[in-house]
């Protein structure tokens, strides 16, 4: 089985340049329906000092982590036991970098790759060079408060679906870029991660969400709960798996909304939303939304599709946009 669980994974303490405690930061998450969050603090892991006393008294995992902070751009690194130097690394080699990480089985991802850059905000803007994009484990395409309808977002978001396009698995996340814990108006996503029950009851919880994202078992939302699976005569799959296809054949597609994920922590004028079907072929269907917890079982042929994705439309504080999206499921023709 797999739990679905409300994360935030780009968040700063007063160890860096945030202005709340590791606890206030853990209250605050709490309070906006969050199951856990990942400390990202500038170039240092100090903040998670007290990382096991804030997890008990609040019942909101912590995700161990850092944000390197460079000249050249920002990289999340998670799931890390001990600090990774990244000063030796030049714009030609944060491979180096990421290498280091990966040993220790944590994942890295870019943060916010087109926020605007120096001397506005040092290094924000994505300039190392990536000679392979299977090292990277995701990308941060939502970045900030109501991600949706920001510029920089919306190349960031291109970007990875030219990766998909590419041949490339790569997750993508939100990330909020948590600094301060007063409350907000504008809308908050949520970085959704599919936990498998059988690794969170054998590693823990923190062991299960980073499996989750490596797997890229991982939908966004600023309101309800994207969902999409997929069955073939063969196999099925849900988000962020391989599934083979059989040329010319129907494929059975279910895509749905969970309107009780973080319920209370979001306000849409109406359940009604507009779900999208979208591939490397384009978009492929559309479908209406609307009650409490809805599906559409529906058929397609999915020749040529190499990967494809739910996006969740409607109106959202008082605009039209897309409200969330789920990670791809990827495919494979049979013989292959």
């Amino acid at each position: 089985m797999t739990q679905w669980l409300p994360f935030e994974l780009h968040c700063h303490t007063y160890h860096s340049d945030g202005k709340q405690s590791l606890m206030e930061l853990a209250e605050a998450a709490k309070d906006l329906g969050l199951r856990g969050v990942a400390l990202t603090d500038h170039n240092t892991m100090t903040g998670l000092s007290d990382r096991e006393k804030v997890v008990a008294a609040t019942g909101v995992e912590v995700i161990p982590g850092l944000e390197w902070t460079t000249f050249f751009g920002h990289m999340l690194t998670l799931g890390l036991t001990d600090y990774v130097d990244w000063r030796n690394l030049s714009p030609f080699h944060i491979h180096r970098g990421i290498d280091g990480v990966h040993r220790q089985g944590g994942l890295v991802g870019i943060a916010h790759p087109f926020r605007v850059g120096s001397p506005m905000c040092t290094g924000c803007f994505w300039e190392f060079e990536v000679t392979d994009w299977n090292a990277i484990d995701y990308i941060e395409v939502w970045s900030g408060l109501f991600p949706s309808i920001r510029r920089n977002n919306r190349r960031a978001f291109a970007m990875w679906t030219d990766l998909l396009n590419q041949g490339y698995r790569i997750a993508a996340t939100s990330g909020r870029d948590w600094h301060v814990a007063d409350p907000v108006s504008e809308p908050i996503s949520a970085t959704f991660l599919g936990l498998r029950e059988s690794v969170i009851s054998s590693s823990g919880l923190v062991k299960a969400a980073l499996d989750a994202l490596k797997r890229g078992a991982v939908a966004i939302s600023m309101g309800p709960l994207p969902q999409l699976r997929v069955r073939t005569l063969d196999s099925e799959g849900d988000i962020g798996d391989r599934v083979t296809l059989n040329p010319g054949q129907l494929t059975e597609i279910t895509v749905g909304v969970d309107f009780s994920a973080r319920e209370g922590h979001w306000v849409l004028p109406d359940n009604a939303l507009d779900m999208k079907l979208v591939s490397n072929l384009g978009q492929l269907a559309l479908f209406k939304l609307e009650g409490v917890h809805l599906e559409i079982c529906t058929y397609l042929d999915l020749t040529g599709v190499q990967w494809m994705r739910a996006e969740m439309h409607g109106i959202c504080g008082s605009v039209s946009t897309m409200i969330g999206f789920t990670n791809a499921i990827y495919f494979t023709e049979g013989g292959e």
